[in-house]
């Protein structure tokens, strides 16, 4: 099933319709490695009445967040592969992509019901998706979210997981975020916002929404940032 999935992914388009959809509706998509604070910042956007919450779809299991766990409908769309591949058959996915042996995507449902409610839509997602959406428009808005350093991620993420925590699927993050980080340096997709006070992350965040060229002034320095955090992954990772 995971061979049919990807196989359709290969060569997967959106319809016209769903292109122009796009093009029609402001996005803002949100990534950065698990423990940035992507979920925090979302939730004090969708105070402002002004952004409409993407629910993704995803063949992954619900999990514990915060000690609570997902729900269907609010936190994703939680389906099987055979839902997938028939969302997929149908064109009924903006972007899907396949991201630690899961798939992912946004369904063209809830776009529309961002463009019908005159709002932003919003979501979190993986650097794959961001670069089907800047594909179908450069002008989809892309911010890059980074802890201020290393060590803050670590405790993020230790709060956010726990004690227990599984090496493999540790190291696996560690190097995800390696390759996400690679993803923000190598391309023009993103703006990068350091995540370190959440009222200020969340004025740049509307300053990049309000600007006429979605731009910060801060993406310089939270660059910097970039280049240093993954120099201490990857040490980190060769030392253990």
């Amino acid at each position: 099933m995971q061979n049919a999935l990807s196989e359709k992914l290969k060569n997967y388009k959106p319809s016209q319709q769903a292109i122009q959809l796009v093009h029609q509706t402001p996005i803002l998509l949100l990534v950065g490695p698990t423990g940035a604070g992507k979920d925090s910042l979302k939730e004090k956007l969708l105070e402002t009445g002004k952004f409409h919450h993407i629910v993704s779809h995803t063949t992954r299991r619900p999990r514990v967040n915060h000690g609570i766990l997902e729900k269907d409908g609010e936190d994703y769309h939680f389906i099987d592969k055979t839902k997938a591949e028939k969302l997929l058959d149908d064109q009924s996915m903006i972007e899907a992509k396949v991201y630690s042996d899961n798939l992912y995507g946004t369904s063209v449902s809830e776009i529309q019901k961002a463009h019908d409610e005159g709002k932003i839509a919003m979501t979190d997602i993986e650097v794959q998706g961001v670069a089907e959406y800047k594909e179908l428009d450069p002008s989809v808005m892309a911010v890059f979210l980074l802890p201020p350093d290393f060590e803050t991620w670590q405790q993020r993420l230790q709060k956010r997981y726990g004690e227990v925590v599984d090496f493999e699927d540790f190291k696996l993050r560690l190097q995800t975020a390696l390759d996400e980080l690679e993803e923000l340096l190598n391309t023009n997709y993103y703006v990068a916002v350091i995540n370190d006070d959440l009222e200020q992350t969340y004025q740049q965040i509307i300053e990049v929404v309000e600007s006429a060229d979605h731009k910060s002034q801060s993406d310089p320095a939270a660059r910097e940032v970039a280049k240093k955090l993954k120099e201490d992954i990857r040490e980190y990772l060769d030392n253990i």
